[in-house]
C-alpha cells in the first residue's frame, strides 16, 4: 500500500481513536449477570463472555497494528532528511525547543521599565526597575527563531507528502 507521512499520521490517529473506544466499551462486556435462587438454581440473565473475548482479540489486534504503524512512522521520520541533513524527527524536536525559546522571548519582551514613587513617614523616593537586556536584540532573535521554525515546518510538510510503500 502506497502512502505518505501525512496520511500515515491520519491513519494512526484513527487507530488510536478506535482503540480508545474499544478499550472503553469492553468494560460493558466484562461482567456476566445471573440470578441465584434460594434453592440453588442459577439463571443467567446476561452472558457477555463471547462479546468480551471478541472485543479483547480486536483490541489486541488493533494495538499490534497501531504499534506497527507507529514504528513505520518513526522509521520514516528518521529516514527522510531535510536539506540541512537533519531527519524529520530531529527537526520536530528542534522546532519544539525553538517554540519554547520563542515563548520565553515573547514573555521577556512584555517586561517594561517601571518607576514607582514610594512615600514613607519621613522619606520619599523612586523605586526604579529596568530590564537588563537589549529589547531590540531580543526582538531580532525572536524574528530569526520564527523564520527558522517556519522554514523547517515547510520542509517537513514537503517531506510528509513523499510517498512510500508500507
Amino acid at each position: 500500500m502506497k502512502t505518505n507521512i501525512s496520511a500515515l499520521m491520519s491513519l494512526i490517529s484513527e487507530y488510536e481513536r478506535y482503540l480508545n473506544s474499544r478499550c472503553y466499551s469492553i468494560k460493558g462486556y466484562a461482567i456476566n449477570t445471573s440470578v441465584e435462587e434460594l434453592d440453588g438454581r442459577v439463571n443467567v440473565i446476561e452472558d457477555n463472555k463471547d462479546e468480551f473475548d471478541l472485543d479483547l482479540k480486536e483490541i489486541e489486534r488493533s494495538a499490534t497494528e497501531l504499534s506497527k504503524l507507529k514504528g513505520i512512522l518513526y522509521d520514516k521520520n528518521n529516514e527522510f532528511k531535510l536539506s540541512d541533513g537533519r531527519s524529520i524527527q530531529q527537526a520536530i524536536v528542534d522546532n519544539t525547543n525553538l517554540r519554547k525559546l520563542k515563548s520565553t522571548y515573547e514573555q521577556l519582551l512584555m517586561l517594561k521599565d517601571s518607576k514607582k514613587r514610594v512615600t514613607e513617614v519621613n522619606n520619599s523616593y523612586f523605586e526604579c526597575k529596568k530590564v537588563n537586556f537589549d529589547s531590540k536584540q531580543l526582538r531580532e532573535r525572536l524574528e530569526e527563531i520564527d523564520n527558522e521554525i517556519q522554514k523547517t515546518d515547510f520542509e517537513i510538510s514537503k517531506l510528509n507528502s513523499v510517498e512510500f510503500e508500507i
